[in-house]
């Protein structure tokens, strides 16, 4: 994987970058759609590639109980299991063990969990996690990661800290010691961990730079914090991660915080937000989000966002979009799927574009403006 820094905006930490990847280059700032099952949800591959999205994410923890190692070996990889001829990229299933608080035990080794699909037990370690994103075949892999909650005591996250330190250092020693399977690089992030903790976090990213990683990933945040704790915490992080390399910040989000992350170095982000409130009838505009399902759009003619240059938003009017809503048409929820992933490409491709042009700030504030006074029922 090869990084490049294109531009740096002058009056922020915000920039455009390029990360190339042998399945293809990576414009940043980049928003992932989520395709946790490797699938984003209602939608094809060769529809995701029209909207101009250059990257996807998908769950390790989800691939690896279905359809599990073996199946997705003899598929030759996530890539041609399902036609994606793009990059993509693998969490570390960290996350979600963190969700099964009630159903894990954290070790030193690694973490022993039920599944939430049978009840068996499974044991993931920061060997085996690589081991299977290595058949899994992503183009950019995540270490396995303790991720603590929000809020949580000092000592707590302090031990979390260096349980994922110890985890990254085991997970970067295995990844030498193995091979692509199937004839294209893989490339690791670290991932940062420390809470709110500013001395914490410090603590963490100094020694994920030290390890010398691919790129690096902010986790623990977007977990409950106030938005000015995560604002903190990512100016902390942008005086200490390489320049030289991609920042990810895991989970995030909405509009606002994409934005205000970008202001603070941030190239890459993933969220299952446009996906998931898609599906129940949310859409996104720049002047705010809409539900589709409300009775006020029964009689409205007019396209989700005019002037949006996008074939959902030419074609199909929103009265349209909620009649097959509100009648249970599998086809609304696709329309709003497309929409928001749109949407968000749009966003993050024009953040990109004013970073260049070195009105990224003007415009941030303006759209924030524009898109926080709008109607949201």
């Amino acid at each position: 994987m090869n990084f490049t820094v294109i531009h740096k905006d002058r009056k922020t930490g915000a920039r455009s970058c390029l990360i190339q990847t042998d399945h293809g280059e990576i414009p940043t700032p980049v928003f992932m759609p989520v395709g946790t099952r490797a699938s984003v949800k209602l939608v094809e591959p060769e529809e995701l590639q029209a909207q101009q999205v250059h990257i996807i994410l998908a769950n390790t923890y989800h691939l690896y109980l279905k359809p599990g190692n073996d199946i997705m070996a003899m598929a030759g990889g996530a890539h041609t299991f399902m036609n994606w001829r793009r990059p993509l990229l693998t969490d570390s299933g960290g996350y979600q063990v963190y969700s099964l608080s009630e159903l894990r035990t954290i070790m030193e080794e690694g973490v022993r969990f039920k599944s939430h699909l049978d009840g068996s037990t499974l044991h993931f370690t920061p060997e085996n996690v690589i081991d299977t994103q290595r058949i899994i075949g992503s183009d950019i892999m995540m270490p396995l990661d303790e991720c603590p909650p929000w809020p949580a005591e000092k000592d707590y996250v302090k031990n979390s800290g260096k349980t994922t330190i110890r985890w990254a250092e085991r997970a970067k020693k295995h990844l030498a010691a193995t091979r692509p399977l199937y004839g294209h690089n893989q490339a690791l992030f670290g991932i940062t961990q420390g809470g709110t903790y500013a001395d914490l976090r410090m603590e963490t990213s100094k020694a994920l730079v030290d390890m010398d990683f691919d790129g690096y990933s902010i986790g623990g945040l977007a977990v409950g914090e106030p938005a000015e704790e995560m604002h903190r915490m990512l100016e902390l992080s942008n005086g200490i991660l390489p320049e030289h390399k991609p920042r990810y910040l895991m989970g995030v989000g909405t509009p606002e915080n994409i934005l205000n992350a970008i202001e603070r170095g941030i190239d890459m982000f993933d969220c299952v937000i446009p996906t998931r409130e898609a599906r129940n009838g949310r859409a996104y505009t720049r002047t705010g989000y809409i539900n589709l399902r409300s009775a006020r759009f029964a009689e409205d003619f007019s396209p989700i966002d005019e002037g949006f240059d996008n074939h959902v938003c030419r074609n199909y009017s929103r009265a349209y979009i909620r009649h097959l809503l509100n009648v249970g048409e599998i086809l609304g929820l696709k329309l709003c799927t497309l929409h928001n992933i749109s949407f968000f490409m749009w966003l993050t491709r024009t953040a990109r574009e004013q970073i260049i042009r070195g009105s990224f700030r003007e415009w941030k504030d303006d759209f924030l403006k524009t898109f926080n006074s709008g109607q949201k029922p």
